[in-house]
């Protein structure tokens, strides 16, 4: 079993940053792709961002190209990492971390483990 915990989100004025993490437990991280989702009030949640279980290949929504950056720790801390910089209000929803053994394309669609969640709002 996987458990994901996500923390960083916050309150931001538009065109700052927040560093999101998601913390997994168990012995087998290095072995899942790994992805961040979000959802806005009244809306579907939407895909943001995903990562290889290396960490060597990642793909992102147009929405954040360019502006945010999915990165993992392999090596001592189990976490996965979204770097949101250039903050828009249109970028406030709950954003929540996944995870999958079968890989990227299987979190790009919703995989198997999810974390709670961690609000983010970006005032204009």
């Amino acid at each position: 079993q996987v458990q994901l915990v996500e923390s960083g989100g916050g309150l931001v004025q538009a065109g700052g940053s927040l560093r999101l993490s998601c913390a997994v437990s168990g012995r087998t991280f290095s072995t899942y792709a790994m992805g961040w989702f979000r959802q806005a009030p009244g809306k579907e949640r939407e895909f943001v961002a995903v990562i290889s279980d290396s960490g060597g290949t990642t793909y992102y929504a147009d929405s954040v190209k360019g502006r945010f950056t999915i990165s993992r720790d392999n090596a001592a801390k189990n976490t996965v990492y979204l770097q949101m910089n250039s903050l828009k209000p249109e970028d406030t929803a709950v954003y929540s971390c996944n995870a999958d053994l079968r890989g990227m394309t299987y979190v790009r669609s919703g995989g198997n483990y999810w974390g709670q969640g961690t609000q983010v709002t970006v005032s204009s």
